[in-house]
């Protein structure tokens, strides 16, 4: 059962990333401010909902692949953002009910629907903690009271890096995270890009940061890969969320999406 979650206000005058991303996602857990800027930033580039579903694409495809095929029975999904379908716990426990999943994020809409809907099954696990990215010590604290750190751990990271601008800082992150987890644990990142339409990726920068919460950054491919640094990397190595390990379709060619993702093993 989800962690004791104290009571927190939620903003409703500023739009906020998880519940526009619910928004994109078909949604009911976002408000007028988070819709008006969800339309605003779809009107000059519709594609970010292919973004949308594709990073939750990637998600189940990342668990199952790490579950099924690579016996990993423990997750650390930080920045999981608003319940929706498909949630990590729910991949990883269809593929392996005795696994154990702790959720991490400090929205307040996030955390009242964690202690009703995160939920998993009875052989497994899953808790949640209230904790920001930029706090690794504290998460690792608070994770640890559910996951063992001397067996290997997934840790997830999608759409959240992306909420810290400073590289240094990025990597001090990563480095602290890393080191905590047991050999043969796994690093998962989904990130904007701005490889594929740049003066468009900027723009939905701009127009985000001006008025929602937290401040998003854009990065290269390249940058996202140096997130990677020091791990093996996995095939097909860092590319669009909608690319990796994708299975063919019937209704044609998987389009690239400005959201890029990767997978890689720590030795």
């Amino acid at each position: 059962m989800p962690s004791e979650i104290p009571d927190a206000k939620i903003d409703t005058s500023v739009p906020h990333n998880a519940r526009i991303w619910n928004y994109w996602l078909g949604g009911k857990d976002n408000y007028p401010v988070d819709r008006e800027m969800g339309d605003q930033i779809r009107s000059f580039f519709p594609e970010i909902v292919d973004n949308a579903v594709a990073d939750r694409g990637f998600l189940v495809r990342t668990v199952t692949y790490l579950a099924e095929e690579q016996g990993i029975r423990q997750f650390l999904d930080i920045g999981t953002g608003l319940p929706s379908h498909n949630n990590t716990h729910e991949v990883a426990q269809t593929a392996a009910p005795e696994a154990r999943v702790v959720y991490v994020d400090n929205d307040p809409l996030v955390l009242t629907h964690a202690r009703a809907l995160l939920t998993g099954t009875d052989q497994g696990a899953t808790d949640y903690v209230d904790a920001d990215l930029r706090d690794p010590e504290s998460i690792l604290a608070a994770a640890g009271k559910t996951l063992d750190f001397s067996k290997p751990v997934a840790l997830m990271l999608l759409g959240v890096v992306n909420f810290v601008a400073d590289d240094a800082e990025v990597r001090s992150i990563l480095d602290r995270l890393l080191d905590a987890l047991a050999p043969g644990s796994y690093l998962v990142v989904s990130h904007p890009t701005d490889d594929i339409d740049h003066e468009r990726a900027h723009q939905v920068a701009a127009a985000w940061n001006e008025r929602g919460t937290p401040k998003l950054t854009i990065r290269s491919a390249a940058g996202i890969r140096a997130l990677f640094d020091g791990l093996e990397l996995l095939e097909p190595g860092v590319v669009s969320c909608s690319l990796w390990r994708s299975a063919p379709t019937e209704v044609g060619e998987i389009r690239p999406v400005a959201e890029y993702g990767g997978v890689a093993r720590k030795p």
